[in-house]
Parts: structure tokens; sequence; C-alpha cells
């Protein structure tokens, strides 16, 4: 494949297009695309090895709609630099051809001056959506206390989301950590502005976790979702362990085209972040050197997004 740079007038029509919904909530921003296709950004994380002009490029001679910036310690975006570094990031994002309507965070809570600082900014420069940490349960109090606690936090970020017009995430993650069962995100989301605040809805950590019941989650959180992740895996030995492990789009357990179908059938095309978890030399970690080719991950992250698209207008 060649990487050669598009026509900069047509990505740049693609961009302006989207502008009178940057920031806006996600009941205006579904609208954005039609409903036979999605609006994709490439989560850059796996892109930490160039910086923003090249990663806005590279999003942008793929295909891709857009980047979702990781501004979390050892992201793109260090969050003690966000005041300078994220105006910057999108800047050169932008003026690549591409898009930046998401970022993926650490932030935990309206009493750390960090995380703060990244949401006014990011309101401030058309930031639409955000995701946050996962938060730890508590040993000394019980998971139900915990959940407790953790409500009131997201509950205060969506307050001051409100203020910024943005929309903050939470997404279901397998593990132990809070969220990773569709419930655990239901309770956090009971009390909070629902137009500032919902998840992030991972299907690939949705299938670890929720087996054949995956469907039940779905159900219970789909007036929840604001964004989506996408990946895939299988369940496998490593080791003699068994564990999942993380593949391309379409090569593994997730069942895309019911979940599609669902997706459809609720009326949801939200907007989409695409993972590669995958190994690709350093890349799926976030890795700033990597031991392949820049190409093979390029490769790699094309053949994703074609597969999604094809997925998405077969459903």
């Amino acid at each position: 494949m060649s990487y050669s740079r598009r026509t900069f007038i047509k990505k740049s029509a693609v961009v302006a297009s989207s502008l009178p919904l940057m920031g806006m909530p996600y009941a205006l921003g579904q609208e954005f695309m039609p409903a036979d296709d999605l609006d994709v950004s490439i989560f850059s994380k796996h892109l930490q090895f160039l910086d923003y002009k090249e990663t806005g490029q590279i999003a942008s001679e793929l295909g891709f709609n857009g980047v979702d910036l990781t501004v979390r310690p050892n992201g793109h975006v260090l969050p003690e630099d966000v005041v300078t570094k994220l105006p910057t990031a999108i800047q050169d994002i932008k003026a690549s051809g591409s898009g930046c309507k998401m970022i993926t965070t650490a932030i935990e809570s309206v009493s750390h001056p960090l995380d703060v600082d990244i949401i006014k900014t990011a309101g401030k420069h058309g930031i639409s959506f955000y995701r946050t940490n996962w938060y730890k349960y508590n040993t000394k109090w019980s998971m139900p206390e915990s959940l407790e606690y953790y409500q009131k936090q997201v509950e205060a970020l969506g307050d001051l989301n409100k203020d910024h017009n943005l929309v903050g995430c939470y997404q279901n993650h397998a593990g132990r950590k809070v969220g990773g069962s569709y419930w655990e995100i239901y309770k956090l989301l009971e009390t909070v502005n629902s137009n500032y605040f919902g998840t992030q809805y991972d299907i690939r950590h949705a299938l670890v976790e929720g087996g054949l019941s995956w469907e039940n989650g779905f159900n219970l959180l789909q007036n929840s979702i604001k964004v989506i992740v996408l990946k895939d895996f299988k369940w496998g030995q490593e080791n003699g362990v068994w564990k999942p492990i993380n593949v391309p789009i379409g090569e593994g357990m997730v069942d895309f085209n019911k979940y599609f179908k669902l997706l459809k059938a609720s009326g949801l095309n939200p907007f989409v972040s695409l993972h590669l978890e995958y190994p690709l030399g350093g890349a799926e970690k976030g890795n700033t050197m990597l031991t392949v080719d820049k190409k093979v991950v390029f490769d790699a992250m094309q053949k994703d997004l074609n597969t999604i698209r094809n997925l998405w207008k077969d459903a």
C-alpha cells in the first residue's frame, strides 16, 4: 500500500463538516454519520511512535475520520502539559487533514486539579468526548460502598462536563476493576446527568466477561452508550494457561454481525475508537520505538478499518 497524502481539500471538507457538532452532547453528535457508515477514529496509543502531525496524516491517509488522542500518563499528551500541548496536538492533527473529537484520559475526580485542567482545555478546544480512568475497589469497603462512592465522583464529573460542553465516558473493561460487570456501570451512571456522562461500550470486554449474556449487558446499557470501542479476541492457551488472546477484527469470537444489527435496531450509530491490541511490534502497547516496520502497523490498521466498514454495511 502507498501512503502518499490524499487530497487535502477532500479531507478538510470532512473535518469542516463535523465542526458544528463538536462539543455537543451525544444526542446531537450521533447524527454526524449516515446510517450506512461509521465514524471511526484510530486510538492514538498505537501511533505514539509518531508526532501529532504524523499521527493526523496517517489517520487521514488510511481513511479514518479522526484520532482518539491519548491524554494521560505515557500518552501522546501528558496531563501536566495539557494546557499547552493539547491545543497544539489538536491543531496539528486537523492541519494534517484529520479530526480529533475524543480523547482517552486517566480522569477520576473533580478534586484532582489536573483532571479539571484536562476537562476545561478539552472543552475549550472542541473535544466532544473523553474516557475516564477505571476505578479500583477499596478493600476496606464493601463493593456496594465503593460503587456508591464512585457514583458520586461520576455525578460531579457530569456536572463539570455540562459547564464545559463535553461528555465523559466510563469504559466497561474485563477484570476486577470497577466496570468488569455491566451492572457496575449501570450503578455508576444512576445519578449522573446522562447528557454529559455515559459509557464507552467495549464489545470485546463485554464478551470476555459476559459470555453468552453479553446481549443483556448491551440492552441494559444501550441508552447510556456515547461512543464504542471495537476490537476482537479469542480464548486460547499461553504456557498452559487459558486466557483471552487479542486478534484482528473478524478473526475472533466477537459476533460483529449480531452486534452491529443490535446497534442499528436500537437506532445507534455512535462514534468509534478502533483498538489494535494484538502483537504489532510494540505499537499495541503504546511503545514509542517499534520492533517492526511502521508499514506493518499501518497495514494492520487499514485491514481492520476496512473489515469494520464492510461488516457494518452487511449487518
